[in-house]
C-alpha cells in the first residue's frame, strides 16, 4: 500500500495507525513520494519499505523503525549534512543504497549518523558511497553494521576524508561481513569495549583499522591490504587477534603499540614494509602467525619485553627482525620460529636447529648497512664471521635470541604468499 493510500483510507475512515493495540504496520513508498512523510506517519514498530528508484531527500528517525530498501533504492542527501539521522533505539536499515552526505568535518557529516542513546541500531546490506563518514556511531550499546559496502569521496585528498565507520564510546559492537574502501581509515574505534570485528575487508586507506583506547575485543578474519597501515592496535588490553590478513600495506601489516594481555595468533602479513610492528608491547601470546616477503619481519622496541613469542614462520624477509633494545630477549622457548635465513643445523634430527638464532648479529647489522651481502649470506666466510661474532660478545649487539629455532616453516602453504599479491 503506497503513502497516498494509506493516508485517503485514514481519512475515509477516520482511523489512526496509533491507535491502541494496533499492530505494526508497513508504509510502502514509490518514488514521487516522500519517504521522510511515510517516517514522521509511521509508528514505533512500522517498517517503512522503499520501492525501486532515486530518493533525493535526508531522513531523521526519532522512532524505533524498520527502513528497509525493495531491490536497493538509491536515497541521496544531496551533498548536504547526513542523509539519515538516527536518534533512537531498535531502528533498522537495510538494503539500500546511501550516499551523498556533505562533506563538514566539523560536523562529522555521515551516510548515517547514529546519535548517543541509539541503542541496538542494526545497518545490513546496505552500500553507502560518496559519504563523508559513511557511519557515526556514538555512545551507544549493541550496534550491528553488518554485510555493508562502504566507499568514500574517492576524489578527495585522504586527510579531507571520514571515516568508513566511526565507532566511538560503544560496548557490544559487531562489525561484520563490511567491505571498505577509499575513506580516510577503514574502521575507526575509540573507547569501545566487548566487540567483535569479523570477515571485514579494508583496502585503499591510511588505516585499515585504527583502534585505541577499546578493550575485550575479538578481531577475527579480517583482510586489510594496499593501504598505509594494516591493522593498527594501540593502547589496548585483552584483545583476541586472530586469522587476520595483512599484505601490501606501504607502513606495516600489524601493529602492535602499548597492548597488554592479548593474544595475536593465526594471522598473516605478506609484502608489507613491516610485516609486526611492535611498540610498548608486553605480556601478549604471539604464535602461529606467518610473517613473509616483508621489507622488516618484525620491528620490535619500546620496552617490548615478556611476550611469549613462538611457532610463527618468518620466511624471506629483507630483515626478520629489526630489534632495538639494551638487553636480549628471548622467542620460541616453548616450540621455536622457523627462520628461513637460520644457517644452523639439526644433527640429532628432532626438528629444531642446535644452535641459536640470532636476529641482531653482527652479519645482521652489515645487510642492513649493506644490502648486496645477501648475496654473500651462505658462503663460508658468512658462516665464519657468525662463528667469530659468538666467541667475542663485544662484536654483537642486544638480540632476538631463539635458542632452539624450528627447521622447517609450521604453515604449509607459505608459498602461495611469494611473489605477486594474492587474490
Amino acid at each position: 500500500m503506497t503513502i497516498r493510500s494509506l493516508i485517503r483510507c485514514m481519512s475515509l475512515l477516520g482511523l489512526g495507525l496509533a491507535a491502541a493495540g494496533a499492530e505494526a504496520a508497513q508504509w510502502v513508498v514509490s518514488p514521487g513520494e516522500s519517504v521522510a512523510a511515510a517516517v514522521r506517519m509511521a509508528k514505533s514498530g512500522d517498517t517503512v519499505s522503499m520501492q525501486r528508484g532515486n530518493y533525493v531527500e535526508r531522513l531523521v528517525i526519532d522512532k524505533p523503525l524498520h527502513l528497509i530498501g525493495i531491490e536497493r533504492p538509491t536515497l541521496s542527501g544531496g551533498g548536504v549534512g547526513d542523509v539519515i539521522r538516527v536518534k533512537a533505539s531498535d531502528v533498522i536499515i537495510e538494503g539500500l543504497i546511501i550516499r551523498d552526505s556533505g562533506s563538514d568535518l566539523g560536523a562529522q557529516n555521515a551516510g548515517i549518523y547514529v546519535e548517543p542513546g541509539s541503542d541496538r541500531i542494526a545497518v545490513r546490506r546496505n552500500v553507502l558511497v560518496y559519504n563523508l563518514f559513511g557511519l557515526w556511531i556514538e555512545k551507544l550499546k549493541d550496534p550491528e553494521v553488518s554485510g555493508n559496502l562502504i566507499a568514500g569521496k574517492r576524489d578527495v585528498a585522504s586527510a579531507q576524508r571520514g571515516n568508513g565507520i566511526q565507532l566511538y564510546n560503544t560496548t557490544g559492537a559487531k562489525i561484520i561481513g563490511n567491505h571498505i574502501s577509499f575513506a580516510r581509515d577503514g574502521i575507526y574505534v575509540d573507547v569501545s569495549h566487548h566487540a567483535v570485528f569479523r570477515g571485514n575487508i579494508m583496502h585503499h586507506l591510511r588505516y585499515g583499522t585504527h583502534y585505541m583506547n577499546s578493550n575485550d575485543n575479538l578481531w577475527e578474519d579480517n583482510e586489510s591490504y594496499l593501504n598505509r597501515g594494516g591493522l593498527a592496535l594501540m593502547e589496548v588490553r585483552r584483545q583476541v587477534v586472530r586469522n587476520n590478513r595483512a599484505w601490501g600495506n606501504t607502513d606495516h601489516g600489524i601493529m602492535l603499540r602499548t597492548i597488554q594481555d592479548s593474544v595475536i595468533e593465526n594471522n598473516i602479513a605478506a609484502r608489507n614494509s613491516r610485516g609486526f610492528f611492535i611498540y610498548d608491547a608486553e605480556y601478549n601470546v604471539i604464535r602461529n602467525n606467518l610473517i613473509i616477503g616483508n621489507g622488516v619481519g618484525a620491528h620490535v622496541w619500546a620496552g617490548s619485553i615478556h611476550n611469549e613469542v613462538d611457532a610463527n614462520d618468518f620466511i624471506q624477509n629483507r630483515d626478520q627482525v629489526r630489534y632495538v633494545a639494551a638487553r636480549d630477549e628471548l622467542w620460541g622457548s616453548k616450540h621455536g620460529n622457523f627462520w628461513s635465513n637460520y644457517a644452523g643445523w639439526d644433527a640429532d634430527g628432532d626438528g629444531l636447529g642446535d644452535i641459536p638464532y640470532e636476529a641482531n648479529d653482527v652479519v645482521d647489522r652489515l645487510t642492513w648497512k649493506y644490502p648486496l651481502v645477501k648475496l654473500l649470506l651462505n658462503s663460508p666466510a658468512v658462516h665464519t664471521l657468525k662463528l667469530i661474532a659468538r666467541q667475542f660478545p663485544l662484536l654483537r649487539s642486544p638480540s632476538i635470541v631463539d635458542r632452539h629455532p624450528r627447521m622447517q616453516p609450521l604453515i604449509q602453504d607459505w608459498r602461495k604468499w611469494i611473489g605477486k599479491y594474492p587474490h
